[in-house]
């Protein structure tokens, strides 16, 4: 094993700028995610509508109106959500007490000012197509989900489009395939989705990603924790002013190219410019695919700490991305896949990378082909070694 070394390193593709020098970075230069909100228990509070089961039926009730009584989870959650005020302009909550299944072909629909808090676990059955989710909305505003369990193979645990203002609490998803939460604009890309809060979510066994967003200008996340998933733990695409307290993932995408922390499709871009607006606290990564991965001129991020380990691809990717700041505040890289720096021919060469502040063990850093501006500095190396383009 080699003596621990730390190196810096700085290089512009001009050989006049081979050398770069960083300032000592100030306490407090890094945003960081807002501590998680404390969480009421679920059903506690006032609320609008309720749904409770009892053996084997669900009953209704809003105010002393029975507005459902029957078998059937779907269609009573529905009907609890249906028997609050029409027009309504400020938000009005459901309550749901008691587990049950739903078909993966069909959808508990929240329509906007609508907030809904669920004791128990949907189980998710059969087969379905399309958009279907256990939670689904589209084009609302003021759209709350305190507390949800999903267990099955949904195709979406839960799905958003061309929404804005949405909270979603404490969900877990404990499911055989699917897609855990998908949140983006893809009805209408000429509007943004907007201002939306995600405080913890874990997923496990989805096939697809744990959580994905696409086309969202505002974003704060609290914890996404990813257990043996398809794909991506946490992948952001196209998304901007987004921050993210902690990605957790293990065995995220084995055998794949998605990571623990996937950017594509210009995610971060902000006009034409790369001004950093993507803040995530804590990359952890253990197995799977890769680590981080920035594709497809995504970039203006800063990831503050990492903590990656034996991941079976890459441990970190950066391939065609602008203003990604690694590990500011330190971390370790350990084993698995080297960490890349590299291009796709259709777009722009990497700029201004910076990878600092890390201990890097049984693996290396490689440049190829040449980033313009890329910077490594005061990274430990032990039996690891370093290649610039």
């Amino acid at each position: 094993m080699s003596t621990p070394h730390r190196s810096t390193f700085g290089r512009a593709r001009a050989a006049t700028a081979a050398l770069v020098i960083l300032p000592a970075v100030c306490a407090g230069a890094i945003a960081r995610a807002p501590a998680a909100v404390s969480a009421a228990a679920c059903g506690e509070g006032s609320f609008h509508a309720e749904a409770v089961r009892s053996g084997s039926n669900w009953s209704v009730r809003n105010a002393n109106t029975t507005v459902y009584s029957g078998t059937d989870l779907r269609a009573a959650v529905q009907a609890a959500v249906n028997s609050l005020s029409p027009g309504r302009t400020s938000k009005q909550r459901v309550v749901v007490r008691g587990s049950g299944p739903m078909s993966a072909g069909s959808r508990i629909s929240l329509p906007s000012y609508t907030t809904i808090d669920v004791c128990g676990t949907i189980d998710v059955t059969g087969s379905g197509s399309g958009d279907q989710a256990p939670i689904y909305s589209r084009g609302t505003t003021e759209v709350e989900v305190q507390h949800l369990a999903v267990t099955g193979h949904p195709l979406y645990g839960i799905f958003m489009r061309n929404v804005t203002n949405v909270i979603l609490g404490q969900i877990d998803m404990r499911l055989s395939g699917g897609l855990g939460v998908r949140i983006d604009n893809r009805g209408n890309t000429s509007q943004w989705t907007r201002n939306v809060r995600i405080d913890t979510v874990f997923v496990s066994g989805a096939s697809s990603h744990a959580v994905e967003t696409y086309g969202v200008d505002g974003l704060t996340i609290g914890t996404v924790t990813a257990r043996n998933v398809g794909e991506s733990g946490l992948l952001l695409n196209q998304t901007i002013n987004a921050t993210v307290s902690t990605v957790d993932a293990e065995n995220a995408g084995a055998g794949t190219g998605y990571a623990a922390f996937r950017m594509a499709n210009r995610n971060g871009r902000v006009g034409s410019s790369y001004p950093t607006n993507v803040r995530v606290g804590l990359v952890r990564a253990r197995g799977g695919g890769r680590g981080i991965f920035c594709v497809s001129e995504s970039g203006g991020a800063a990831i503050d700490r990492v903590d990656i380990a034996n991941t079976g691809n890459n441990a970190i990717l950066i391939e065609n991305c602008y203003t990604v700041n690694i590990a500011a505040n330190g971390g370790t890289i350990s084993g698995g896949g080297e960490v890349r720096l590299a291009e796709r021919t259709e777009f722009a060469g990497n700029r201004d990378i910076t990878l600092r502040n890390f201990t890097l063990a049984n693996n290396r850093i490689r440049e190829s082909p040449c980033a313009d501006n890329f910077v490594i500095s005061n990274v430990t190396l032990n039996n690891a070694t370093i290649s610039r383009c």
